[in-house]
């Protein structure tokens, strides 16, 4: 029976001999082949023969990747003798922190910045038990009250942000799954950039993974940043980051440098996608392939469309865009964004109009 991701790769973590692993079975989540959105790059850029797969995470316990390193982050911190687990969060670290903060029967302490979560993360939160904190500020002022209160009260706290070097350790994992899925790591992987954690580890993962003789190459590591929460593109910090892909609405983000080395190293690109642009991804994932994600996972997807027209991808690659999180954290913006194009009408309780209107 499979365990959860810890468990599972066991070997690639090294857990002290006394730590209870605090895992919701997380992990394993799909890569699933996106044939028609590959059809529809060839058709709108020439390059043909692109073996796309989606990395969706959104299929995780709590409908988001940051489950991978959570499983991590707070088997430490029980194990450690935390009494209470601290985090900033624009959205799913915070339910991802309060659902295994549960698992782990400790207090979770939640720092948001007000007016700037989806509900549906929010919910969860809530639901799990977790104190919540709206400061009136946004995610890189939430994050520096966290860090102050980490250092002051070490000895009880836990800070469980992409800060904390086991939460990118778990993350790595999903890197071992592409790996495993494909049987070698792709040629190009598309991900998100937000708090700049999950492209650290994924880079990490694959070159454990390559240094276990699991993998000979490793991916060019292409990241995409809102393009008005954006500050490695423009290399200097956002004071007020602006997009609609709330997940990565950030302007400092925690693991900068560390993003930046995985793009040099690999020799990818971190670039900028406007919200149109994720926003069209986002209904080519549904219409295309029926994928639900929420805004921020689709920048993968957009970007792998401006690459593409850029010619920044070669014919005849395989491709991994990594989808962060599940539609259902954002319902709202999904609404928003298909009202124009929803077919949808209000009609009388009769058979013979209702298939009038579908043309029948």
């Amino acid at each position: 029976m499979y365990t959860g991701l810890l468990n599972h790769y066991q070997s690639f973590f090294n857990l002290p001999k006394t730590a209870e692993v605090i895992t919701l079975h997380e992990g394993q989540t799909p890569l699933i082949p996106a044939p028609r959105l590959a059809a529809l790059l060839a058709q709108e850029t020439g390059i043909e023969g692109l073996r796309i797969y989606l990395k969706y995470d959104g299929l995780n316990p709590t409908g988001s990747f940051k489950d991978r390193g959570m499983t991590c982050a707070m088997t430490y911190a029980k194990h450690d003798g935390a009494r209470f687990v601290l985090c900033a969060s624009t959205g799913n670290t915070s339910a991802s922190a309060a659902a295994y903060a549960a698992r782990a029967d400790l207090e979770t302490l939640i720092i948001i910045p007000k007016g700037k979560i989806a509900l549906g993360k929010l919910a969860q939160a809530l639901l799990y038990g977790a104190t919540i904190v709206e400061i009136e500020g946004n995610f890189d002022q939430a994050l520096n009250i966290v860090r102050a209160i980490g250092e002051q009260h070490a000895d009880q706290v836990a800070v469980v942000n992409s800060i904390n070097p086991h939460r990118i350790s778990g993350q790595r994992s999903a890197a071992f799954e592409v790996v495993d899925a494909l049987g070698k790591a792709p040629d190009y992987l598309m991900i998100p950039v937000g708090n700049a954690g999950n492209i650290t580890a994924y880079w990490q993962g694959f070159k454990d993974y390559q240094a276990a003789g699991k993998t000979a190459a490793l991916p060019k590591m292409m990241g995409y940043q809102a393009a008005g929460a954006a500050p490695i593109v423009h290399n200097q910090p956002i004071e007020h980051p602006e997009t609609l892909a709330t997940a990565i609405r950030i302007g400092n983000p925690a693991s900068w440098k560390l993003a930046v080395e995985a793009r040099d190293a690999s020799g990818g690109r971190i670039d900028a996608v406007s919200d149109e642009q994720i926003i069209q991804a986002y209904q080519r994932l549904g219409q295309l392939e029926g994928v639900f994600c929420e805004p921020a996972s689709a920048a993968s997807v957009a970007g792998l469309f401006k690459a593409a027209q850029a010619r920044q991808i070669e014919a005849g690659q395989t491709v991994v865009c990594v989808l962060t999180g599940n539609g259902l954290k954002d319902p709202a913006n999904g609404i928003k964004a298909s009202v124009k194009q929803a077919k949808r009408v209000s009609l009388p309780p009769d058979a013979q109009t209702v298939a009038q209107y579908f043309g029948f």
